[in-house]
């Protein structure tokens, strides 16, 4: 069977843009803004407090691993920074190392920081699919990645591009598998509901299928209502706009890859012609299989 989570990493193809280390002492406060890239961090030492987007703030101790797939706000504070501590800038010390609050004296905490981006032009339908934000806590597997990102992304080695690709793409697939307590949403806490997992994977395994809500529902084992209500309370999204989803982002992919033509395409994903592939392709993407190609 498919495995749903490893796909949807490996279709957003991930790829670095830094990774730093840093360290805070005293009271501190960091507030940054994104574009809805993914966030990661681990704490090696101490404790902080983190929100990412405007959402409550979790407490941070050393052990934990944080994962957001898309940030566009960040505050991060130490511990017991009183709410009016006014934002700051770290310090560069050189050898991607920061220092933020007070100069002198023991850091009392150190968090290796990265930031990545997502290469997928489906990246923005692809992601609500993931939680809005992982915390792993006591997986010293996750700091040894996070460590090897950083020192890859700085070395300039023959195949470093290819090796960040492989060592982002495995820091995000355990960092979503190993997450701590429940998933908030989206495809990890489908793929942890074992009446939705079999449906989820059966239509990775299967994108070509005719699958129905009716066909899918027997896969989990429910009644086609009950089946509808539960893929969209856990998921967040109707069971036949995630396949549209999942579909429309493997056609993009089968079309850049090239050596297909558009019938087989269409036959991958699930279409009788390619007609109907071409008109189901062009009201998803804004134009057509041929004018994508032209602009990938």
């Amino acid at each position: 069977m498919a495995d749903p989570l490893t796909e949807i990493v490996t279709l957003l193809h991930p790829t670095a843009r830094f990774s730093k280390r840093l360290e805070g002492a005293g009271h501190w406060r960091i507030e940054r803004e994104g574009q809805g890239d993914p966030f990661y961090a681990a704490v090696l030492q101490g404790q902080c407090r983190l929100s990412v987007d405007a959402g409550p703030p979790v407490i941070l101790q050393a052990g934990d691993f944080v994962l957001a797939p898309a940030v566009h706000t960040l505050v991060n504070t130490s511990l017991h920074a009183p709410p009016d501590t006014p934002a700051s800038l770290p310090v560069h010390l050189g050898e991607n190392q920061f220092r933020i609050g007070t100069p002198d004296g023991p850091a009392e905490l150190h968090m290796q920081i990265g930031h990545c981006q997502f290469g997928s032009p489906d990246a923005a339908l692809l992601v609500p699919l993931l939680p809005q934000l992982v915390r792993v806590r006591g997986q010293a597997r996750l700091a040894a990645l996070v460590q090897m990102v950083g020192e890859e992304s700085r070395a300039q080695r023959p195949g470093r591009d290819v090796v960040l690709e492989r060592l982002l793409d495995v820091l995000l697939i355990e960092a979503l598998r190993s997450q701590s307590g429940p998933a908030d949403g989206g495809l990890v806490r489908g793929l942890a509901d074992e009446r939705l997992a079999g449906a989820l994977r059966s239509m990775h395994a299967r994108p070509g299928h005719g699958w129905s809500v009716a066909g899918l529902a027997q896969e989990a084992a429910l009644s086609r209502s009950a089946f509808s209500a539960r893929f969209t309370r856990v998921l967040g999204i109707a069971p036949m706009e995630y396949l549209l989803t999942w579909r429309m982002a493997l056609a993009k992919r089968l079309l850049r890859a090239g050596g297909l033509g558009l019938e087989q395409v269409a036959e991958r994903v699930g279409y009788a012609s390619a007609e109907t592939f071409s008109v189901a392709f062009a009201r998803h993407a804004g134009m057509s299989p041929a004018r994508f190609l032209r602009h990938a």
